[in-house]
């Protein structure tokens, strides 16, 4: 074997257990940082300012579900973990914050964007299945929390506050990532 192909296979295989290495800690920073030992869930701090930003939805009619301006966040991590296996690693923190729509006229015409703060959605995936509890089912964590006290899950469960809202992604394991650009090489 040449120096070249040496060298490449040795890279390669270091990448690969970087990736792991990197895997295994994200689970262990988001069971140790993000959920209690009992599974409570909490919301991370500003991820906005931290996290990777997968992508925004809008959610123009102000009569459906999750009217509002959504982005999406989770760490760096995850997102390396979903380029490299097309699925999202055990440890994965996912933010979806819900703000509403604010609009007006600017120089570049009709414009809308994001006003206040209103709820997140988190989900925390967990391929182990650590907790049998109301707020885990379907290989995540799920939690609600409300601009009027952030520290207060207030998802009633999984399957009462968040499944039926994510059925149509199920193909996808559980999550619109359609919407999520940063997600794609």
């Amino acid at each position: 074997m040449n120096k070249i192909m040496s060298g490449t296979l040795l890279a390669s295989v270091m990448l690969g257990s970087l990736s792991a290495m990197a895997a295994a800690d994200l689970a262990e920073d988001t069971y140790s940082r993000y959920v209690s030992a009992e599974g409570d869930i909490s919301l991370p701090d500003d991820a906005r300012a931290d996290w990777s930003h997968l992508g925004s939805w809008i959610v123009a009619d102000d009569k459906a579900p999750g009217h509002g301006f959504h982005d999406v966040y989770t760490q760096p991590e995850a997102v390396q973990g979903y380029r490299e296996a097309g699925a999202f690693p055990d440890g994965t923190v996912l933010i979806k914050e819900i703000r509403s729509i604010e609009s007006g006229s600017k120089t570049t015409g009709h414009a809308q964007w994001a006003g206040d703060k209103g709820v997140w959605f988190v989900m925390v995936k967990d391929d182990k299945g650590r907790f049998d509890g109301p707020h885990w089912g379907k290989g995540w964590g799920w939690a609600l929390y409300e601009a009027k006290d952030p520290s207060k899950n207030v998802s009633k469960s999984f399957a009462e506050t968040c499944q039926t809202c994510h059925i149509p992604a199920e193909a996808t394991g559980w999550v619109f990532t359609e919407g999520y650009p940063t997600l794609r090489k």
